[in-house]
């Protein structure tokens, strides 16, 4: 059983963090890592969807970790992403975090072909002894992964003594209950929509990871502070602004992780911008930033 305490909290899941030419910056990288470590997140999320994976080689991703475990590393709680859409691939990158000391990988279910649920435990559980000492989350995100985990693949992986959580990233709350009914007492369950996350605290979430997290870390610690003191009505009064700012961040032309990376720029931390084929900004995004920026300002503001 894992240490579910070193799951508890607020895990911005790490973006991509890139040189003015598009190649991955290990100064950039390490940057982020040690702004976000000042906001006291409890842990990292690194390698995922928000970190662009799919557009990247093993060796980026590799670069790309290793710069933030030389940021932060024994200083937070680092989940690397490894998964890959080959299973070799995906070994090499859990070798290589177990190598760094990252205290659990995680991995979604292979992209593409629909491989059956015993596939799906066969690629996880070849993922897992790779990395033979290290927690395995499983990453349920069936609206871009194209399936989803169900109870009985659940069962299948708890056999593996490594699987000790999922980050959750489907939209029904009522799955993190399954998974938690499912996995007992200590089992981790991460909720992943960042506009449910107090809808998953209220169904049983260990803490939350998400993409938005790094851009307003402050107001995602607030709600699970609130949360945790029993203040759900002044909780849900900020889940409602973070999912207002969410939406305008939205509105842009370009890719939203260009618009969140545009408002780290306003604070000081710049990391580039997103790798093709996402959209870049335009111009006429910028008011969007300006406006996003502004509202999250204003909300750190209000429930200091």
């Amino acid at each position: 059983m894992s240490d579910i305490q070193k799951y508890e909290g607020i895990f911005p899941a790490f973006y991509a963090c890139y040189e003015d030419d598009g190649s991955i910056s290990p100064a950039r990288t390490r940057a982020l890592a040690k702004y976000l470590l000042g906001k006291g997140v409890k842990g990292l999320y690194v390698g995922g969807s928000s970190g662009e994976c799919i557009y990247q080689s093993v060796d980026e991703r590799k670069i790309i970790l290793e710069n933030v475990m030389d940021a932060v590393g024994g200083k937070l709680t680092i989940i690397a992403h490894v998964a890959c859409n080959n299973t070799a691939d995906s070994q090499d990158l859990a070798r290589h975090a177990e190598s760094l000391g990252v205290d659990a990988i995680a991995a979604i279910p292979p992209i593409y072909f629909h491989l059956p649920p015993y596939g799906i435990a066969q690629y996880w559980n070849d993922i897992s002894a790779a990395a033979p000492h290290t927690d395995f989350i499983i990453y349920n995100i069936p609206q871009l992964a194209g399936v989803a985990l169900s109870t009985p693949l659940l069962q299948e992986m708890r056999q593996n003594p490594r699987v000790i959580g999922v980050k959750n990233s489907s939209m029904p709350t009522q799955d993190i209950q399954m998974w938690k009914d499912e996995g007992g007492a200590g089992f981790v369950v991460m909720n992943g929509p960042d506009e449910q996350f107090i809808s998953g605290l209220a169904m049983g979430a260990t803490g939350g990871i998400g993409g938005t997290y790094a851009v307003m870390p402050e107001l995602f610690q607030k709600v699970y502070a609130l949360y945790q003191t029993g203040d759900m009505p002044t909780a849900a009064a900020v889940q409602n602004d973070i999912c207002r700012i969410i939406y305008k961040m939205c509105a842009a032309h370009g890719n939203l992780y260009a618009v969140m990376k545009a408002i780290l720029k306003k604070r000081g931390c710049d990391i580039g911008s997103v790798r093709k084929p996402l959209p870049a900004l335009i111009d006429s995004d910028m008011p969007v930033v300006d406006e996003a920026a502004a509202m999250i300002d204003a909300a750190i503001s209000k429930y200091r």
